[in-house]
């Protein structure tokens, strides 16, 4: 038989299930490196944050360590210079104190605080949609029917819409996945906020609550806060970037890395040459293609003055209107302003262009020109 005094002890959690806690005043007094490392190892391991963050993908796994040892050195290292263990010595904190002082503080900091520096946008939505759905009067939750003194954590709680019997109906979660795709994915609102102004809002809580009730519409069943938050985070558009590094196997001590160089793609002056040219030439184009529209009413004035005005209502303008309104405002027929589009599109389509920059300068040429001879030919008219 085992004692606390001879081998790790042990507590039970709630639910009656032992939990190990390691000896930390002896290996701490002993000053024994490695079983301290290994004891917090173990902690990481199974910590829950760790395990849900690993399983969701937060946790990065670089080269031929795993993250679980990654996050046992970087926790290691900060209760060092800390200077926690010498506090937990110093003031004669029991094992199983230090064991949950380490777990349920300095590790679940740590992991927050890496959490929201890697991926601050993610972090931040989910904390949003966690207090909505917990405050909001429109949601209620579906574990602890019959029993509201039911302890559960919060990512495993059961959230549905409050106007749901306490009966509904559960679905799988794929099956939810699928039906949460039927929801628009929301635009992303570009306002600044925080005390800094360098963060986006990305979406007003006013309408993160409209998304969130259109998810539960769409997958019509209670969900688990952790997939709540995945559906709804999966019609946004967040931006979390994560660098790594690239460079080649000298700026690494993973041997395993295969070198890499990053080409350069700046422009040449060369390159540069033979681009402003070709945009040159690109606009010097714009006579020759009035003069083929003017060609395709032979030359007359008037069908040509309306053709001017179908393309730079039609295509040189994002506001011009539709064919009908066009056709209305030139008090013509709908039927003659297509004929006059299919003229413009059968002369654009023999066009061709080497490079995105030419047909740029090329609408940009034909925009002012276009607007010239419309505003000469007003100017007659007003003459």
């Amino acid at each position: 038989m085992t004692t606390p005094s001879s081998q790790d002890s042990q507590v039970r959690s709630l639910s009656g299930r032992p939990i190990k806690i390691g000896k930390w005043n002896e290996n701490l007094e002993a000053s024994d490196v490695n079983q301290i490392w290994i004891e917090l190892h173990r902690i990481v391991s199974s910590h829950p944050l760790v395990r849900a963050s690993k399983r969701a993908g937060f946790l990065v796994e670089e080269g031929r360590y795993n993250a679980y040892t990654d996050l046992t050195q970087e926790l290691f290292v900060t209760l060092l210079s800390k200077d926690r263990f010498q506090h937990y010595i110093e003031t004669g904190m029991s094992d199983q104190e230090i064991e949950a002082e380490i777990s349920q503080i300095e590790l679940t900091n740590m992991l927050t605080s890496e959490l929201r520096k890697r991926y601050p946008e993610s972090y931040r939505l989910a904390r949003r949609i966690s207090t909505i759905v917990q405050q909001s009067k429109n949601f209620k939750r579906f574990d602890n029917v019959g029993n509201p003194e039911a302890h559960r954590r919060l990512a495993d709680r059961l959230y549905g819409l409050a106007n749901w019997g306490e009966q509904k109906m559960r679905r799988d979660v794929q099956e939810m996945d699928s039906r949460v795709k039927t929801v628009a994915f929301f635009a992303r609102d570009t306002r600044m906020v925080g005390c800094t102004g360098d963060a986006q809002i990305v979406i007003s809580n006013v309408e993160l609550e409209k998304l969130i009730l259109r998810v539960f519409k769409a997958i019509d069943s209670p969900v688990d806060m952790r997939s709540l938050r995945s559906f709804v985070m999966s019609r946004l558009p967040i931006m979390d970037i994560h660098l790594v590094p690239v460079g080649g196997s000298g700026d690494s001590d993973d041997p395993e890395r295969m070198p890499m160089e990053i080409a350069d793609t700046r422009e040449t002056p060369e390159d540069g040459f033979i681009r402003s040219e070709a945009e040159s030439n690109a606009a010097g184009r714009v006579d020759e293609f009035i003069e083929e529209l003017s060609g395709s009413v032979r030359g007359k004035e008037k069908q040509f003055d309306r053709m001017l005005r179908v393309l730079w209502h039609c295509y040189l303008i994002s506001d011009g209107g539709t064919q009908l309104e066009v056709a209305e405002m030139l008090g013509v027929s709908d039927s003659l302003v297509s004929d006059y589009r299919k003229r413009i599109e059968s002369n654009l389509q023999g066009l061709a262009f080497d490079g995105v920059n030419e047909a740029r300068q090329f609408e940009k040429a034909l925009k002012q020109r276009v607007h010239y001879e419309i505003e000469l030919r007003d100017q007659r008219v007003v003459a």
